[in-house]
């Protein structure tokens, strides 16, 4: 997905609101805003809006020289979620569907997103975990999701941040884990789940954890490592976590004839709109790459198949 005028806004957003979160000196407020000015004014709206994160907080990172300033807020996020992980467990298997309970409560742990809101606490993660069980999710693409997991050798995970990646170990468990790759951050952004954290939330027995090799809130495949691409390239069936995920991979071509199914709940009327859904919906969609094929606006070489533009 391309930036959009209304994404220029949000990049001061952040970048005040990390700087706040992360120290208050003013200077510091005051030369990451700056910065984040001179980058939009000249930025190609052709990147994805997470390469704008990517800067803003590696600026951040050096001028205050945290590399993790955000390593209490995601071990806080992971020791919540583990808390609530037994009785979210019992829920899912007590459930008629396991399986789509799973995928709400995963859906649902993507609230835990401090890029998008910085002052998140414990109660904005229980209501999203109570709406999500009665929130509307097509069933058919529930369906498409269960199917594309049966028919698949080599499933890549693209997990998306810390205390979320607990909510994605539930709907984990209910898959073939031998088939399966978790894909972590290479290194900390924001409260991205790295390493650590698909340690913390006991994941590493579970499945083969392996990093992007990139320090992007979301995947750039040209900024991954040469071995990330080629497992990204061998996979049958790729689930990509989140709005940044879903931001920089949607305009992806998937030269392997992957499948790739992005599971989300949209927080930003700019991606409600780009997905042509209402903002705070969740969202599973299935997308598929087509040769030869391109859609104004929405990358060069991704074609944009879904189950529901068919139904």
């Amino acid at each position: 997905m391309r930036t959009y005028l209304e994404c220029v806004p949000c990049f001061l957003r952040q970048a005040l609101e990390a700087s706040h979160a992360v120290t208050s000196d003013p200077i510091v407020h005051e030369k990451v805003v700056r910065e984040t000015l001179r980058l939009a004014a000249g930025m190609s709206f052709n990147h994805p809006p997470p390469w704008m994160g990517q800067r803003i907080h590696r600026l951040l990172r050096e001028v205050t020289g945290n590399w993790d300033p955000y390593r209490e807020a995601k071990r806080r996020s992971n020791s919540a979620a583990l808390e609530l992980y037994p009785g979210l467990k019992e829920q899912v298997a007590a459930s008629a569907d396991p399986f789509a309970a799973a995928v709400h409560l995963a859906i649902a742990g993507n609230v835990i997103d401090l890029g998008c809101k910085a002052d998140l606490h414990d109660g904005d993660v229980q209501r999203a975990i109570e709406e999500a069980m009665t929130a509307p999710v097509a069933s058919h693409e529930i369906d498409a999701l269960r199917q594309a997991i049966r028919e698949a050798e080599a499933i890549l995970y693209l997990a998306d941040n810390a205390g979320e990646i607990v909510f994605d170990r539930l709907l984990i468990e209910s898959m073939p884990t031998d088939r399966i790759t978790l894909v972590v951050r290479g290194q900390p952004i924001i409260n991205d789940a790295t390493r650590a954290d698909a340690e913390a939330a006991g994941l590493t027995g579970l499945v083969e954890v392996i990093d992007s090799g990139a320090d992007v809130p979301g995947t750039i495949l040209d900024q991954c490592s040469v071995a990330f691409r080629r497992r990204f390239e061998e996979a049958d069936l790729i689930i990509a976590k989140g709005q940044g995920n879903y931001e920089t991979l949607s305009q992806e071509c998937l030269d392997g004839g992957q499948v790739m199914f992005f599971l989300l709940k949209v927080k930003c009327d700019v991606i409600a709109r780009d997905l042509g859904c209402r903002t705070g919906e969740m969202v599973v969609r299935k997308y598929q790459a087509a040769p030869q094929s391109t859609v104004a606006g929405r990358g060069e070489h991704f074609d944009w198949v879904s189950e529901e533009a068919h139904s």
